[in-house]
């Protein structure tokens, strides 16, 4: 990640650009570039062959990207996945171990993230829950997208943090079940029938009407997008939205679990 990086910036100071001036001519973020000059974001496909162009280097950052390590390709995924979720205009998020990301508070995730083995710094725990905290604005966008969650009570009931933060979290996701666009339904404990038993996912839908699925494992992540593939998931998760709790139910197991603190 840092040799592309690296070469990003040579090849654009080599054509008399600022990372202002690439960003806007590649419809990115400033940002965008400067992370990827300096090794700390991913440069995807798409936008390696973008800059190929712009910067006429010959398709040689898309050949970099396409035999980078698959140590560095791994977080690639999770990259382009933000991306995308970013501009959504539908998410569909299923979770049976830990909170989704948009639903949790800084404590939470903090927490989350002091959980990891082998053990992660103070510095690099912070990053990831400043990261994690940036997301959530995507539900308070200007146009913000629709979206659904639906959560095992067994999240629910785990203490995360501690007593305080689980008060903390609970007030938070009480709060997201009355922001507009929003859904949030709990799948209780004791169900005969369950859609979800395979595991997580999160379903997607782009601006060009695009459905994508994104799911992670121990190891790594990966973004689908086989209509085929995608569509199991769909029904999945239409199954799951009638085995689950509604919304007017949710919200009252919720208010029961803040009245019980």
């Amino acid at each position: 990640m840092k040799l592309v990086g690296k070469l990003v910036g040579l090849f654009r100071v080599a054509a008399g650009l600022t990372q202002a001036q690439l960003a806007e001519r590649a419809t990115v973020q400033m940002e965008t570039i400067a992370s990827i000059e300096q090794g700390r974001r991913t440069l995807l496909p798409d936008l390696a062959r973008r800059l190929d162009e712009l910067l006429a280097t010959k398709g040689a950052l898309e050949t970099a990207v396409d035999n980078m390590p698959e140590v560095d390709l791994i977080p690639a995924w999770a990259e382009r996945y933000m991306d995308l979720e970013r501009e959504a205009l539908a998410l569909s998020w299923f979770e049976n171990q830990v909170l989704p990301g948009l639903l949790q508070t800084e404590s939470y995730a903090r927490a989350v993230f002091r959980t990891d083995v082998p053990a992660l710094g103070e510095e690099e725990i912070s990053k990831r829950v400043s990261m994690r905290m940036e997301r959530i604005e995507i539900l308070h966008r200007p146009e913000p997208p629709t979206a659904s969650f639906i959560i095992s009570e067994a999240v629910l009931m785990d203490r995360l943090g501690g007593e305080r933060v689980y008060l903390d979290t609970l007030r938070r996701v009480r709060e997201c079940t009355e922001v507009p666009g929003v859904t949030v339904q709990v799948m209780p404990l004791g169900r005969h029938t369950h859609a979800g038993l395979s595991g997580p996912f999160i379903l997607l839908e782009t601006p060009e009407h695009q459905r994508l699925a994104y799911t992670e494992t121990q190891r790594g992540s990966q973004l689908i997008s086989a209509p085929d593939d995608v569509s199991i998931l769909e029904r999945k998760y239409a199954m799951l939205r009638t085995q689950a709790l509604n919304t007017e139910e949710t919200r009252g197991l919720l208010d029961r679990l803040l009245g019980e603190q």
